[in-house]
């Protein structure tokens, strides 16, 4: 008898195919939307977390609080204290800077390409994990010595020289207001990560410099950055260096402030978790205006089809028979719009993520959940419908004209 409903059910919705389609639709838009935002939500976080592996889980990033916003020098850092800092601290330490940048243009002749000039401390490949195609990173002697060189990525040795391998080229360039002439020492692979493609900054290349050529040796900086070597001892390794720099700057330890990389990830992951299950919540609202969407048209096509309900019932249909059709009939709407749903929602965040350039992530688990939340729906919207059709008197059915 159940294949006899399931057959019903699928001849009523083949005769009023526009109807059922529209009907489906509230389901659709609700399914692919909540897959869409939650997947969205997912795909950053995970672009976030690469993004901070790529730095390493051990960076941090260490500046002393001023009350009023107003810092001294004494509350702020130059070469010498970093070098301080990392004698001290020893092996615990494989990087000490400041992460200076600015944005120039490095010319030669004519020619000209827009980047972001970064300077690197001592032990530069523990914060930028370059891939060197020709000639050779930075090194700690280039820092000491103040070398004005340069590391380029292959898309601007192109743009400016015309070819890839430009190793002992000469580019002109104005740091700290001053006209420089830097020789390229090596050519790096652009491998940006995608967070900096969505980002601005994406949109120009990274060049690398020694930070002591950007950096005077009096110059000031107001936050100090390090890799810590021992990431199963940061907080221990972080309470000795904030101790530290606390004693050498004649500062209250409460005043230095001290965050890894790794605390400013799960802050954002934890952001962006709450940001996406907030406005997934909200699109799931549309799989109740579908439902709402179903009752309705299964409402009229219990009016529309009473003579057929008390012909059933006149020829032997059960109660049970009746409200088992309609529905069957509810839940195919409903499972339709759920499969046609899932599918685009999946489709558009692979085609979004195709567009920019990353990797989509589609949790199993939210696909699942959003489909069975829409059959609950379905079924829970079509029960009224079906429970007043097979509640009909067989009697006053068939006189229905």
């Amino acid at each position: 008898m159940i294949f006899e409903n399931i057959k019903l059910a699928m001849f009523s919705i083949r005769a009023n195919k526009m109807r059922s389609f529209l009907t489906m639709l509230g389901m659709i838009i609700g399914i692919s939307s909540v897959i869409a935002i939650v997947s969205l939500g997912d795909t950053m976080r995970s672009v976030v977390a690469q993004e901070y592996e790529n730095f390493g889980s051990g960076l941090a990033g260490l500046y002393i609080m001023s009350p009023d916003d107003m810092y001294s020098e004494d509350q702020m850092f130059t070469i010498e204290d970093a070098k301080q800092l990392k004698e001290a601290m020893g092996e615990k330490l494989s990087y000490v800077g400041f992460r200076s940048s600015s944005r120039t243009d490095l010319k030669s002749g004519r020619k000209k390409e827009t980047v972001y000039l970064s300077g690197l401390a001592e032990n530069p490949s523990a914060l930028e994990k370059l891939k060197i195609i020709h000639g050779r990173m930075l090194n700690d002697k280039d820092f000491q010595d103040q070398k004005k060189f340069v590391v380029i990525d292959s898309t601007t040795a192109v743009n400016i020289f015309g070819k890839e391998d430009v190793v002992g080229k000469m580019l002109k360039s104005t740091i700290n207001n001053q006209a420089e002439e830097l020789m390229v020492v090596g050519v790096f692979q652009n491998t940006d990560s995608a967070l900096k493609k969505l980002m601005n900054r994406g949109s120009f290349a990274n060049a690398f410099i020694p930070e002591s050529v950007m950096i005077g040796p009096n110059e000031h900086q107001w936050q100090l950055y390090f890799c810590i070597s021992d990431e199963n001892n940061m907080t221990q390794s972080q309470t000795s260096i904030v101790n530290y720099i606390a004693r050498i700057k004649n500062q209250d330890v409460a005043n230095v402030v001290c965050q890894t990389a790794m605390e400013e990830m799960k802050s954002i992951d934890g952001m962006l978790g709450s940001l996406s299950a907030v406005v997934g919540a909200i699109a799931a609202i549309s799989l109740i205006v579908g439902g709402i969407g179903i009752m309705n048209i299964m409402l009229v096509s219990v009016t529309e089809r009473t003579r057929e309900i008390g012909i059933r019932k006149a020829l032997g249909a059960r109660t049970k028979d009746i409200m088992i059709q309609f529905l069957i009939e509810a839940a195919a709407i409903s499972a339709a719009g759920g499969i046609i749903g899932t599918i685009l929602g999946i489709s558009v965040v692979a085609i979004g993520g195709m567009m920019v350039g990353i990797g989509v992530v589609v949790k199993p688990t939210v696909v699942g959940v959003a489909v069975a939340f829409s059959a609950v729906v379905g079924l829970g919207f079509g029960l009224y419908p079906a429970n007043k059709a097979a509640k009909k008197d067989p009697v006053e059915a068939l006189r229905y004209e």
